[in-house]
């Protein structure tokens, strides 16, 4: 997709960082220890259910991994502590609301696709009750009158239309995926991108590139903020096999698909 403009550079570097929603596993903070290397094999423990997920692009997953990791130790959580310093906590739960809210396009959308029309009339009214009494989702009066947020993404939607998963992938920055959902997540990018497009908050101001940039900023750090995941702090040694088995068993879960027997 060619970006022409200064908002269109802005809202594309949010969609790289954001994920999903971030279906992924992000990490949050990272203390200075190091990878913990595996003392065994993996062969070790075939009866083991997390061995059972696809991975034939283990060697780069892995890389991908280790990538996360030190973005994050050295780059990415920096920022988000020095943030979470300096910001009150009240301030950085309303600004968190405000982001949360705007991630409800996404749910609608998506709910709309899987042919979910309750889902979509609660998701509608959870926006629309945020939006104006939630004052731009800084409050959520729409979970207290019932309205629960419904967390869907175009990853479920392939699944609802019966895409497998496909083998499991490592993303740089957005982390665990697979090829379904890193698909998924490139068209919700493109359609939140498309959105953001249309409405063109900013087109008038003059300064647009400066409030893009500003929005995107602050939403990247609000997202990873939200995030708990620290990378190699588990003090399992079998780290990367344990963040692959999970990640697969809770979108498995999410898109309602029976589990193995033990």
């Amino acid at each position: 997709m060619k970006i022409t403009s200064h908002y269109g550079r802005g809202f594309a570097l949010t969609a790289m960082f954001l994920s999903l929603s971030l279906g992924g596993c992000a990490a949050s903070m990272v203390n200075n220890t190091e990878e913990v290397p595996a003392m065994h094999s993996i062969n070790e423990f075939k009866d083991q259910r997390f061995a059972e997920v696809e991975d034939p692009w283990e060697g780069f997953n892995r890389s991908m991994y280790r990538f996360n990791f030190y973005f994050d130790k050295y780059l990415f959580l920096p920022v988000v502590n020095s943030y979470e310093f300096i910001t009150p906590t009240f301030v950085q739960q309303r600004i968190s609301g405000v982001y949360n809210n705007l991630g409800e396009v996404r749910n609608l959308t998506n709910s709309l696709f899987q042919l979910k029309g309750m889902d979509s009339l609660t998701t509608l009214g959870r926006f629309v009750t945020n939006s104006t009494l939630g004052l731009a989702g800084m409050f959520d009066p729409a979970t207290s009158f019932g309205l629960e947020r419904r967390n869907e993404d175009f990853g479920k939607t392939l699944n609802y239309w019966g895409a497998d998963s496909g083998p499991y992938l490592v993303l740089p920055i957005f982390g665990p995926s697979s090829v379904r959902d890193a698909s998924g997540l490139a068209v919700d990018s493109g359609i939140s991108y498309g959105i953001y497009t249309a409405i063109n908050p900013f087109g008038n101001t003059g300064n647009s590139f400066v409030y893009d940039t500003l929005v995107t900023g602050m939403g990247t750090i609000d997202a990873r903020h939200q995030k708990s995941f620290r990378y190699y702090e588990s003090g399992y040694p079998f780290e990367y096999y344990m963040v692959r088995f999970i990640y697969h068993e809770q979108r498995e879960i999410e898109a309602g698909m029976p589990l193995p027997a033990e």
